[in-house]
Parts: structure tokens; sequence; C-alpha cells
């Protein structure tokens, strides 16, 4: 049980990473997971200091903080520059 937490933990980060702040009561649909398990993975990530939580017309919605969106978007970058140099020159 404890890799499956931990794995959805990283579903969770990616999934913010790429879409931003995002509704609770949505995540677990977007990420097609039992609620318990996206729950605890989001007690992970709390607990690491990696996301941040707010409440907006009493709906709670969680993000990455700036550290860690910035290492999110700094990975994407690295395997966006790595892809585009293994394309065929024309």
């Amino acid at each position: 049980m404890k890799d499956r937490i931990i794995d959805m933990a990283g579903k969770t980060w990616r999934f913010l990473g790429q879409n931003g702040q995002t509704n609770v009561s949505q995540l677990a649909k977007s990420l097609k997971e039992k609620e318990e398990i996206v729950f605890q993975a989001l007690g992970w990530l709390a607990r690491e200091d990696k996301i941040n939580y707010m409440v907006k017309n009493r709906r709670t919605f969680v993000s990455l903080v700036d550290a860690e969106l910035q290492a999110f978007n700094s990975i994407v970058y690295h395997i966006e520059n790595k892809a585009g140099s293994l394309k065929p020159k024309k």
C-alpha cells in the first residue's frame, strides 16, 4: 500500500505541475484513482512541503509550491531540449 501511495504522490506532483491549481475533489477523478489514495498522496506531498492548500468559496484547491513548480518546469525543459536534439536535422 505504501508503494501505491508513493506512486500516486509522484503522479499527483506531475499532474499539478502540468495543470496548476486543482480542486481537491476533482483530483481523484482526473487521476483515475480512489479518493483515499489521492488524499494520502496529498498528505505525503504536504508533509514534504511540496504543495499549497487554498480555500476558495468553501472549496479546497491544491497547487505545487513555487520551488516545486520551478523544479517541474526545469525537468520538462530538459526533457524537451533532449528530445529536440534527437530529431534528425534537415
